[in-house]
């Protein structure tokens, strides 16, 4: 994952609601695989199997976020567990038709998310950041993000 691509999910996830974060932890799982795919096609053990354990982890995180008093939380924990199985696997015989198939999956779950995220209507996680403004300044082919302090922001003594 490209330091460009931390910070991005960074700014996004001190800026979302509760449905946004599970979307962003989607994603973070989708560019460690990435990693691990590239690891895959360049021969690099180490960039393969560090792609695979964070993408373990991620699912380790969606895990923890499931609250096992509804009825889908106990529907998803079979299916990210078979995930994580599924990515062991590929790590153990050094094979991506098991991160495919693990794949295929979390993409069906995570456009449900999508879905359902965009129905939440709550209010952003975080108080009290930094706001960010986007817009295209300076040319025409590039987008510079600017983050305006507010006064108010962090403590007093």
């Amino acid at each position: 994952m490209t330091d460009e691509l931390r910070q991005d999910f960074t700014r996004r996830l001190s800026q979302c609601n509760q449905g946004g974060m599970i979307v962003i932890m989607y994603e973070i799982y989708f560019a460690y695989v990435d990693d691990a795919m590239e690891g895959y096609k360049k021969q690099e053990d180490e960039l393969f199997k560090y792609g695979i354990r964070k993408a373990q982890e991620s699912i380790d995180e969606l895990i923890r976020s499931l609250d096992m008093k509804y009825s889908v939380a106990k529907q998803l924990l079979p299916l990210y567990r078979y995930c994580k199985v599924q990515l062991s696997k590929a790590l153990y015989e050094k094979k991506t038709d098991k991160i495919e198939e693990a794949n295929n999956i979390m993409k069906r779950l995570h456009a449900s998310f999508v879905e359902v995220a965009k129905q939440d209507a709550s209010g952003p996680l975080m108080e009290n950041i930094q706001h960010v403004y986007a817009g295209i300044t300076y040319g025409k082919n590039y987008l510079v993000e600017n983050c305006i302090s507010d006064a108010q922001r962090g403590f007093f003594a």
